[in-house]
């Protein structure tokens, strides 16, 4: 549409509208049940590298890794027995003199003939994220259908269940708590069925394969953008590789779905679940080893393979321990991987394997307020994962990512921790996460969110990891290169400021 032609007017427009002074547009209903109302926001991104980044010349340390700006706007509206909701979200980012050092790399390594040529236009974009309509059909039915988001699981940090979709996470791929803002909403049919009998609930969704090859799985910054993995920023995979999206294994215009029931057992709450969909993570199918089918590109394509998963959760208030217990387990048939670690980078095959993802949390209100002399008491949760391959065998040569030759171990449990603290009835929020890879490694993540009157919010946060080991990802992997390796010389500092509409 044209509209994603010209971002930057369109952005200034609207960012000149808010920040004269207006408000949501609303339209109160009348008699006929008709009504509209408009919101959204104007956000800005400022942030920092916080060490040097070793794929570059110069030092990187204190250079400004992202300027970012954002304007969304959020339509909801009645007509009749319909409800709407229509969102729209421009992004546009300045290119830092640290982006222009990464983007004079890839001409260096003669790979500026990808996707892009500017390394910015992998970070703009303007794009309808979500258009549905939704009505009650009888007393129990309600029916969505459009572009949407479905949720289904209980974990924050990494999701066992929450496969519907996946995430574009090649502009921020760390942080950034709010997942609806990272997540790729999809053209779908989705309904809820109530069932009081059984104090329970049906939910269903089809999706019939109208999105776009790039609305599928996980999208990284492969384009030798600042979040691209170590050690290959500055390189822009996508001049030798691309993305097959009409694989036999996984071809986008197949029609998925999913059906899950959540119930109430006496206190406890819970859900069981089935979903066919695709692969958040990418694999390779390599012209070294084609799998099922010869790859378009001249090295490999990334195909986003459908997978079978089988979930439940469950969870309920302990009185004895003032706090909320939760578990989720999600088995997934047919996981693929890719095959070949060290400098064969996974580019010898792809192999499925069953997996087993767990979680388990607890949730609890800390009394800090004689302590840190808090305005109430504190929310902290801590959440142990684990990625469980009962197959595994180490002649499988199993590699964690493609383009990166780090072993897949057996299990991969993650320990994961936060607290958020409130003052001054609420409007100076600190708040601190940390997580630990048992296989080395981890992350520490200090923030405040400031409420600044009515319309303002502003968030300075940073991201701060180490890894035991971050090894040669060509020559010298090993078992401690593992998920925390990828973020080595990493750490962020940045500051993001909202105006609310």
């Amino acid at each position: 549409m044209r509209f994603a032609h010209r971002p930057i007017r369109t952005a200034l427009a609207v960012l000149g509208a808010t920040l004269g002074g207006s408000h949501a547009l609303a339209a109160d209903g009348n008699d006929d049940g008709y009504s509209l109302s408009i919101g959204g926001y104007v956000r800005g991104w400022a942030a920092f590298n916080l060490q040097d980044q070793p794929e570059t010349p110069s030092d990187d340390k204190w250079k400004p890794s992202m300027l970012r700006g954002s304007v969304l706007l959020d339509a909801d509206a009645r007509t009749g027995p319909v409800q709407w909701k229509g969102i729209v979200r421009v992004d546009h980012e300045a290119k830092t003199g640290y982006l222009a050092d990464l983007e004079r790399l890839r001409a260096t390594n003669g790979t500026t003939g990808g996707d892009y040529k500017s390394i910015t236009d992998n970070y703009n974009a303007a794009e309808l994220r979500e258009f549905w309509g939704e009505m009650k059909l009888g007393e129990r039915t309600t029916v969505r259908a459009g572009k949407q988001q479905v949720v289904w699981g209980e974990s924050d940090f990494f999701q066992a269940m929450d496969l519907v979709h996946g995430y574009d996470l090649s502009w921020r791929l760390f942080l950034e708590g709010e997942n609806e803002e990272w997540r790729k909403p999809l053209w779908l049919i989705s309904t809820k069925i109530d069932v009081p009998e059984a104090q329970g609930q049906i939910q269903a969704f089809v999706r019939p394969g109208g999105d776009r090859c790039k609305d599928i799985g996980n999208t990284y910054d492969i384009r030798g953008g600042r979040w691209f993995f170590n050690p290959y920023r500055g390189f822009d995979l996508s001049a030798i590789t691309s993305y097959d999206c009409d694989h036999p294994e996984g071809d986008k215009s197949d029609w998925t779905g999913g059906i899950r029931w959540t119930g109430e057992a006496g206190p406890v709450s819970y859900s069981v679940a089935y979903v066919k969909t695709y692969a958040a993570d990418p694999v390779a199918n390599s012209s070294l080893a084609p799998w099922k089918k010869a790859p378009k590109g001249p090295l490999f394509d990334l195909v986003h393979p459908k997978i079978d998963v089988l979930g439940a959760t469950v969870s309920g208030y302990s009185a004895a321990a003032d706090t909320v217990f939760s578990a989720e387990l999600a088995y997934t048939f047919g996981q693929p991987f890719n095959v070949g670690t060290g400098p064969a980078l996974g580019l010898l095959g792809i192999k499925r394997k069953d997996t087993v993802r767990m979680m388990l949390r607890a949730d609890k209100n800390l009394n800090f307020q004689n302590l840190l002399g808090t305005t109430r008491p504190s929310f902290s949760s801590v959440q142990l994962f684990d990625t469980w391959i009962p197959s595994h065998d180490r002649s499988d040569d199993l590699v964690r990512l493609f383009a990166y030759g780090s072993p897949t171990p057996k299990h991969n449990p993650l320990l994961t921790a936060f607290t958020v603290l409130n003052y001054a009835s609420d409007t100076i929020n600190p708040s601190f996460a940390v997580g630990i890879d048992k296989h080395g490694g981890g992350f520490f993540i200090p923030a405040v969110d400031l409420v600044l009157g009515d319309h303002w919010r502003a968030k300075v946060e940073a991201a701060v990891f180490w890894n035991k080991d971050h090894g040669d990802a060509l020559f010298d992997p090993n078992d401690e290169v593992q998920l925390f390796g990828y973020f080595h010389k990493s750490s962020q500092l940045t500051f993001r400021l909202t105006r609310q509409f």
